[in-house]
C-alpha cells in the first residue's frame, strides 16, 4: 500500500484489474550461521518484482542502460486471491492499453525496496539481494529527471511497458510529479544515499554513479527547501521551520536517513550541510511532553492537531543524524519521541495510523516499523535499555499485539498483510509498501536477538487502557448551546471532529461532562479554536476544585494552514479525580468544543505471551506512583529516556517513576 499525507486526506480511486498472477513464494525461514532463523525473508518483496523496459531519453536514463535496457522494480499492489497474490497497480485499469489510471510501479516503493536489498545483503551477504538493490536502484534512477527544468526531481509513476506517467489520476501533488520537491523525491535520496555507502568499495563505479545522482537531486532541493534554511512559516500563529521537504517532518526524515548514511561511509561538506540544515527543521517539529502530541514529533507544517503514523521516520532519522553529526540535542528529541510518546501509542492499542487530534484509523506496517525503529535508533544514540524492550513490545504488532489479536507477518513466506482496520479485521493483501516495512523492521530484528525474542513471544494484545474521549454534543448543556453537524463531515482542514459534531457554547451557557473512573486522569479539552479572540472556558469539578482555563480562539494567523483556527487538545493545570466526579465548563465567549480529552495518570498495555503475560505501565504523572500489577513477572522501571531506575517482582502493585514507564513481564 503505497501511502502519502495526500492519499490519507483524500479519498483515492480503487485499484484495478489484474495483469500478474502468481504464488507467493512459500519456503522454510532463511537460517543464520549456527542455525538461528532468520526472521527476515525477501520471498514475497523478490515475488513483487517486474521487469521494466527502459528507453534511454534526454531526460531520462540510468547506469549502463545500453548494455542493460531492462531493470526490476517492485509492483505497488499485490491482491490476495485464495492462496496465491496477483501483482496489481495503482488507479483504474483500461484493458485495452495494459495501463493504470496511475501506474504498475512507483518511485516511492522502488526506492524503498532498493533500501530493503541493501541492508539484507549486507547483512546476509545474499548475492541475490545484492542483485535486486542494484537493478532496483537503477529503475529509480531512470525516474529521476536529468535534462530540463525540472532536473533532479523524480517521476512517481511507471506503466508496465516503461512509460512514465507523470500525471497519475487520481492527481498526486505536485503534478506533473517532477515539477517540484516531493516524497518520491525524498525516498530517492534515502535509497541513492544508503547504495553509495553499501556500494562504495565494492563497485567504485556503481557508486560515483549514484554520488553523482544525489547531488543531482542535492540540486534540485537546493532550489527549493534548502533555498529557505532559517526561514519560518506560520501555522495558526505558531512558526515553524520552512525548508522541510514538501512543508513535512515525515518526508524530511527519509532523505536524512539516505544523507547519513553516505556522510557516515564519506563525508562531504555539501552532504553533511543539507544532513545538519535538514535535520536541524526536523528537530524544530519536536513537542512537549506534557501537552498533545504528547513528545511526538508532529510531521507537518499544515497543522499542528495532525500526526500520522508514516512520519515515524523522523525520530529514527534524528538519532541517526545526530550521531552522524556529534549532535546531543537532535538526539534529545529523537529520545523523547521515541521514549514518551511511543509507550502512549502501546497504551493506545498499537500504531493507529493517524491521531488528529484522537487516535484512529487503519494500523499498518509502516506506522508499526516507524515505532520500532525510533525506538532502536534511540536507543543506539544514547537512551537507555528501555527504549530496547519497547522496541521489542512495538515489534510483536507483527506477532499478534494488534486489535486483531493475529500475526500479521509469517517468517515462512515473507508476507506481511496490509493492515489491521479499526474493527480488527484484517487487511489479507499484501503489497509493496508493508512488504518492505515488514522486511525493514525483521532486519533490524535479525541484528538483535534478544529484541526479536521479546516481540516473537507476544501472542496477543490482552487489553489496553489509553486515551479516551467524551464528545462534547453527548453531554449535558444549557439551553444556549447547539449541536452543529458539518456538511463537510468531520475532517475541518486540519483535523477530525470527534463524533463529526462540535458544541457551539455562547458566552453565559455551560456544559457538564458526568465521569465515572477508576484512576484520577489528565484532561485535554478539545476546542476548535477560532483565528480571532473569542473569550476562555473555565474548567472545573462541581462540589470541587477548579481545573484550569482553556482559550476559545486567539490562534492568530491561519497562515499556510487550510483553514483559521485550530484543532488541538488544550491541556488543564490539575488532575481530574478517580471515582463518580462531574466536570462543569462555563465559556465568557464563543466556545466550539469538540471533546473532552482523558489521559489516565497510569496507561496500560497487557499482552499475551508464550510465557509470563508482558504488561506496559505508562506514568503521565510528575511524581512516582505505584498501580495495581496487571500480570506477575519481574518488573523493570524505565525514565522516558529509557534508563533504568529500579526492578521489582510485580506483586500486588508496580512501581512507575514519574514521566517514565514500566515493563514487566
Amino acid at each position: 500500500m503505497r501511502t502519502s499525507r495526500r492519499a490519507f486526506l483524500g479519498a483515492l480511486a480503487a485499484a484495478g484489474a489484474v495483469v500478474a498472477t502468481a504464488p507467493t513464494a512459500v519456503a522454510a525461514p532463511v537460517t543464520r550461521a549456527g542455525g538461528n532463523a532468520r526472521l527476515a525473508n525477501l520471498d514475497h518483496l523478490r515475488f513483487l518484482l517486474g521487469e521494466v523496459p527502459l528507453t534511454p531519453s534526454t531526460a531520462h536514463t540510468t547506469y549502463r542502460i545500453d548494455a542493460e535496457p531492462v531493470a526490476l522494480a517492485p509492483w505497488t499492489y499485490a491482491d490476495a486471491d485464495g492462496g496465491s497474490f496477483r501483482r496489481v497497480g495503482g488507479g483504474a485499469f483500461d484493458p485495452a492499453t495494459g495501463y493504470y489510471g496511475q501506474g504498475a510501479f512507483n518511485a516511492d516503493d522502488i526506492a524503498r525496496a532498493a533500501v530493503v536489498f541493501l541492508r539484507d545483503w549486507h547483512a546476509s551477504g545474499d548475492v541475490r539481494s545484492r542483485g535486486h538493490a542494484y537493478e532496483n536502484l537503477r529503475a529509480l534512477a531512470y525516474l529521476q529527471t536529468v535534462d530540463g527544468p525540472n532536473t533532479g526531481r523524480v517521476v512517481l509513476w511507471q506503466q508496465f511497458d516503461g512509460s512514465l506517467n507523470p500525471s497519475a489520476e487520481p492527481v498526486e501533488l505536485p503534478d506533473p510529479s517532477d515539477s517540484a520537491e516531493s516524497y518520491w523525491l525524498a525516498r530517492t535520496v534515502w535509497a541513492l544515499g544508503e547504495g553509495y555507502a553499501a556500494f562504495s568499495g565494492e563497485d567504485d563505479g556503481f557508486a560515483a554513479f549514484l554520488s553523482e545522482r544525489l547531488h543531482l537531486a542535492l540540486d534540485a532541493l537546493d532550489e527549493e527547501s534548502l533555498s529557505r534554511y532559517g526561514q519560518f512559516v506560520t501555522s495558526d500563529g505558531v512558526d515553524l521551520p520552512a525548508w522541510l521537504i514538501g512543508g513535512g517532518a515525515d518526508a524530511t526524515a527519509e532523505a536524512v536517513l539516505g544523507l547519513a548514511a553516505t556522510q557516515a561511509a564519506m563525508p562531504d561538506d555539501r552532504v553533511g550541510s543539507a544532513l545538519e540544515r535538514y535535520a536541524e527543521g526536523i528537530a524544530a517539529m519536536g513537542t512537549a511532553t506534557a501537552g498533545w502530541p504528547f513528545g511526538a514529533v508532529l510531521p507537518w507544517t499544515g497543522s499542528l492537531g495532525f500526526w500520522h503514523a508514516w512520519g515515524g521516520a523522523a525520530p529514527e532519522a534524528l538519532a541517526r543524524a545526530g550521531e552522524t553529526l556529534g549532535r546531543d540535542d537532535l538526539i534529545d528529541v529523537a529520545i523523547t519521541d521515541a521514549g514518551t510518546f511511543t509507550p502512549l501509542v502501546l497504551a493506545c492499542g498499537g500504531p493507529n495510523n493517524a491521531w488528529a487530534p484522537l487516535p484512529a484509523e487503519a494500523q499498518i506496517a509502516y506506522g508499526a516499523h516507524g515505532r520500532v525503529a525510533a525506538a532502536l535508533a534511540a536507543a543506539d544514540a544514547d537512551g537507555g535499555p528501555g527504549l530496547r524492550e519497547l522496541a521489542g513490545l512495538a515489534a510483536g504488532w507483527f506477532f499478534g499485539a494488534n486489535t486483531a489479536g493475529t500475526a500479521v507477518y509469517d517468517p515462512a513466506t515473507g508476507v506481511t498483510f496490509d493492515g489491521v482496520e479499526t474493527d480488527g479485521r484484517i487487511n489479507r493483501n499484501s503489497g509493496a509498501e508493508s512488504t518492505i516495512h515488514g522486511q525493514l523492521t525483521m532486519l533490524a530484528l535479525d541484528t538483535r536477538p534478544d529484541v526479536a525474542a521479546l516481540a516473537r513471544s507476544i501472542t496477543s494484545l490482552h487489553a489496553f487502557e489509553g486515551l479516551s474521549a467524551v464528545d462534547a454534543e453527548t453531554a449535558r448543556f444549557s439551553a444556549g448551546c447547539t449541536v452543529v453537524t458539518p456538511s463537510g463531515g468531520a475532517w475541518m482542514g486540519e483535523g477530525n471532529l470527534s463524533g463529526g459534531a462540535y458544541l457551539q457554547v455562547p458566552a453565559g451557557e455551560w456544559v457538564e461532562f458526568d465521569l465515572d473512573a477508576e484512576q484520577a486522569a489528565l484532561a485535554y479539552p478539545i476546542v476548535w479554536r477560532t483565528d480571532a479572540e473569542a473569550g476562555t472556558a473555565r474548567w472545573s469539578v462541581v462540589g470541587g476544585a477548579a481545573l484550569g482555563v482553556t482559550a476559545n480562539g486567539g490562534t492568530g494567523a491561519a497562515g499556510l494552514t487550510e483553514v483559521p483556527g485550530s484543532l488541538v487538545p488544550q491541556g488543564l493545570d490539575d488532575v481530574v479525580p478517580a471515582g463518580v466526579v462531574t466536570v462543569r465548563c462555563e465559556s465568557d465567549g464563543d466556545l466550539r468544543l469538540d471533546a473532552l480529552l482523558l489521559r489516565p495518570l497510569v496507561t496500560t498495555a497487557h499482552y499475551a505471551t508464550t510465557g509470563t503475560d508482558a504488561v506496559l505501565y505508562v506514568n503521565a504523572g510528575d511524581r512516582v506512583t505505584l498501580t495495581p500489577a496487571l500480570a506477575g513477572g519481574t518488573a523493570r522501571a524505565y525514565t522516558g529516556s529509557g534508563r533504568q531506575r529500579g526492578q521489582m517482582r510485580a506483586g500486588r502493585q508496580v512501581r512507575v517513576v514519574e514521566g517514565g514507564f514500566t515493563i514487566s513481564r
